[in-house]
């Protein structure tokens, strides 16, 4: 596998490079393309969001379940997919409650490396995905990796927003420490949620969190 790690988080994740549940991920991932399955996203794009948001620069971190698994959409960022696919629609309600919660108009373009540039780091908790098969590398290491992120993040940062959304990444609460940092819970952006994401307003919100940690605000704006 491809790992292609900026070097704060090289650093700082060292330990579980050499852990035997990474071992066994890997070996897993090179089984499968061996055998001829099609592995999302590409191999040099797993890492890509620690590539683009340093540890160092992590100001709000957006955790995702596992990556799109159709042709062309994942590329290393929860929620995001190339500028050249349309938005899926938790991507769609996110730009809604952006452009409600802040009062700006979103242009739809679904590329959210502009946030990771700024500090937002868009972590699925599982990296890699089979072709048209939700959650099919769940338990194969991948929780056991994020999660040691999420703690990383906690246990080095100050004042960093983290956004849960739905019952799966509101179950990683537990690893953040609230006397340190803010943790916003809200329903699942996905159209099955019923809108009950809407009215969140988590982005002014996160944004207020960094002013007043003397950060600069997230400018949400695509």
């Amino acid at each position: 596998m491809d790992v292609r790690i900026e070097q704060s988080w090289k650093n700082a994740l060292a330990g579980e490079f050499e852990k035997p549940y990474f071992a066994s991920l890997v070996r897993f991932l090179h089984n499968e393309k061996a055998s001829g399955k099609t592995i999302y996203p590409p191999g040099s794009q797993i890492f890509r969001a620690f590539e683009l948001t340093p540890l160092n620069d992590v100001k709000v971190v957006i955790l995702g379940q596992d990556p799109y698994h159709g042709p062309g959409q994942a590329h290393g960022l929860s929620f995001s997919v190339p500028g050249t696919m349309p938005a899926p629609p938790s991507l769609k309600n996110i730009f809604k409650e952006i452009e409600t919660d802040l009062g700006v108009s979103m242009s739809g373009y679904p590329d959210l490396e502009k946030w990771a540039r700024q500090g937002v780091l868009l972590l699925n908790a599982i990296l890699t995905v089979r072709s048209g098969e939700a959650a099919s590398h769940s338990r194969i290491g991948w929780e056991e990796f994020t999660d040691a992120v999420i703690r990383c993040i906690s246990n080095s940062c100050e004042g960093v927003v983290f956004m849960l959304w739905g019952n799966f990444a509101r179950g990683k609460n537990v690893l953040v420490d609230r006397s340190r940092h803010c943790v916003l819970e809200a329903a699942h952006p996905s159209p099955l949620a019923r809108g009950a994401f809407f009215g969140c307003r988590h982005f002014s919100q996160a944004n207020s969190y960094l002013l007043a940690h003397g950060k600069t605000p997230i400018e949400w704006q695509l």
